[in-house]
């Protein structure tokens, strides 16, 4: 078969995904099994597919679910241990004292201390830990997976102590000879050379990232404000702008200076430390409060099924005590990551593994105390001893944290396994590439000099479909290596285009999507998320691809160029009505005060 016909049929299985999930906005626990079985078909009818190898992708399918799943059960006890506890009484107050304007608290939980969570641990543990916080502050259930999915795109790129690119990254150049001959070239070996992608990589997620907390806020106004008010997230530009420089400086300054393993954890930690206290003071704060309606005129769509109200009178705690779950997760999940220390090496030791499962070259690995879901569990129970807990209340905690695990398991045991088999589906008796090579390859063809353009998209392509940067970093990064060469463009900066596009992705994969839905209580509406969603992922890769063929072929009357004029534009313009905003809210408070 021709490549075009491949690539047409390689798509079906996305287009399955969107058709179901987007268009029909089915839940994610009916679109996914027809994915599956869409999958399952194409697979092997059309590229000839071992049956042994499709039941062995789909038990690591199977495998890895169970791992997400443990993650966001873990994420979910913890904060039903806070709330019998009454701590989250507290951490909602505290959040209210730093400034009661909804746009501010998203900004501070998600942007800078969820992009703290994504350096330590990766996994979706940010989405699934910043959701249900947003929930316990006030946040719609809805609203709260949106803002919280939006921040996986910068910091995803050096989650895990930069796992994406040490290991994403570095696994998928490693063992070629022009890579090698190329990092030679430069007086470099393979881990230097894969250490200075990962330096390019942060200067274009600090251009392009720097603009997240205003698109964040912006559509949390636009899609759950009362007025549905874009103008009214454009009002806090000056603050959103000063947040996202406070992240993005130190973020670029460490990735280059210190290596890929700290960038997001150092850029969350030094923001929080600037902006927290800039907001305690007013700090570009807009004159206005902006909050969302009352709970009672919600669109029922919005809410989900996390009930974070304490059942009875508890105690008040100090904030200290009430943060430091939080602080001693934060901490084990460095600890446990540094690879100078110990304690990770510890974790890992116990492996369940499984070599050719059904015969097929597929092998299962899983260190289940090495997930965050472990010391999230570990960390829970500690909550419990620290909080004095009744053993009724802490058994609510796991009761209600048990069935909003049920609930969203169907949805993640078909979705990643149709992930697994579309990926392993270079084991074939026609000799084709895996699908995901196949649709890359077709429009590389058709991209040519304008790769930097298109490079974004397909990394974030493949996190889409294995709602995985680095795993999509391993599947592309020889390819756009390779691309890059064929074309005569200086392959780092493809490569860092992949991972920036393979950021971005992790927005909108399925299981994402479901994880960080389970986690805020919000089952069936994934595929209104995806929607909402697709609009900052669309943003990040269009713009990484016009600053990256800007890097590769200079400014000047080129596409990149036209690219990045119209973000230019529209941001200027975003600014011009965010200033009109605030002028009007300002006339409005003094025509209150004459009143």
């Amino acid at each position: 078969m021709s490549l075009g016909f491949l690539s047409l049929l390689a798509i079906i299985p996305i287009i399955t995904v969107l058709f179901f999930l987007v268009l029909l906005r089915w839940p994610a626990k009916k679109a996914m099994p027809i994915a599956f079985l869409v999958t399952v078909g194409i697979a092997y009818f059309a590229w000839g597919v071992p049956l042994n190898q499709i039941a062995g992708a789909s038990m690591e399918g199977i495998t890895t679910a169970l791992e997400v799943l443990f993650i966001v059960f873990g994420a979910i006890l913890m904060l039903n241990t806070l709330k019998e506890s009454g701590a989250i009484h507290t951490i909602r107050q505290g959040f209210m004292d730093i400034s009661p304007d909804r746009r501010i608290q998203a900004i501070i939980i998600c942007w800078l201390f969820g992009s703290f969570i994504e350096g330590a641990s990766g996994w979706g543990t940010p989405a699934a830990i910043i959701a249900p916080l947003l929930v316990a502050v006030g946040f719609p259930a809805m609203g709260a997976v949106m803002v919280a999915l939006i921040i996986q795109s910068a910091p995803v790129s050096y989650g895990a102590v930069g796992t994406p690119i040490l290991i994403g990254v570095q696994s998928g150049l490693s063992g070629s000879e022009a890579v090698e001959q190329t990092a030679a070239s430069l007086g470099m070996n393979l881990d230097q050379y894969v250490r200075m992608i990962g330096g390019e990589v942060a200067i274009i997620h600090g251009i392009v990232g720097l603009l997240i907390p205003l698109f964040m806020v912006t559509m949390l106004t636009f899609f759950f404000g009362p007025n549905r008010s874009i103008k009214e997230g454009l009002a806090v530009w000056k603050f959103a702008l000063f947040a996202g420089l406070a992240f993005t400086i130190p973020f670029a300054l460490v990735a280059n200076l210190l290596g890929p393993e700290f960038p997001a954890m150092f850029g969350g930690l030094i923001g929080l430390a600037i902006v927290v206290p800039a907001a305690k003071k007013g700090f570009l704060l807009p004159k206005n409060t902006w909050d969302f309606a009352p709970a009672s005129s919600w669109d029922p769509a919005w809410t989900g099924k996390l009930n974070l109200e304490p059942s009875e009178n508890l105690n008040p705690m100090s904030p200290v005590k009430a943060w430091m779950p939080y602080v001693i997760v934060a901490i084990l999940l460095v600890l446990t990551r540094l690879e100078t220390l110990p304690f990770g090496a510890w974790l890992e030791s116990f492996v369940i593994q499984v070599e050719n499962v059904f015969g097929s070259s597929v092998s299962i690995e899983s260190t289940p105390l090495f997930l965050p879901g472990f010391i999230l569990l570990m960390v829970s129970v500690l909550a419990y001893l620290l909080y004095k807990m009744q053993a009724s209340a802490y058994g609510n905690a796991w009761k209600e944290s048990g069935n909003t695990i049920l609930a969203a398991s169907p949805a993640l045991l078909f979705s990643v396994p149709m992930v697994q088999v579309f990926i392993n589906s270079d084991v074939n008796s026609a000799g084709y590439e895996s699908m995901p090579l196949v649709l890359a390859e077709s429009v590389s063809g058709i991209a040519g000099e304008n790769w930097p353009a298109v490079a974004p998209a397909i990394g974030a392509l493949g996190a889409f479909v294995a709602g995985s940067n680095t795993i999509s970093n391993m599947m592309f990064s020889l390819f756009q290596f390779g691309t890059a060469q064929n074309v005569g463009i200086n392959p780092s900066i493809i490569v860092a285009l992949q991972a920036v596009g393979g950021a971005a992705g992790n927005m909108i994969c399925v299981h994402n999507v479901v994880a960080a839905s389970a986690a805020a209580g919000l089952i069936g509406r994934e595929g209104e998320l995806i929607r909402k969603l697709l609009i900052p992922t669309c943003y990040y890769i269009f713009f990484a691809g016009g600053v990256g063929y800007v890097f590769v072929h200079g400014f000047g009357m080129n596409i990149g160029t036209i690219m990045i004029a119209l973000i230019a534009g529209l941001y200027l313009y975003a600014i011009y009505q965010g200033q009109l905003q605030q002028r009007k809210e300002h006339q409005l408070q003094q025509w209150d005060r004459i009143a």
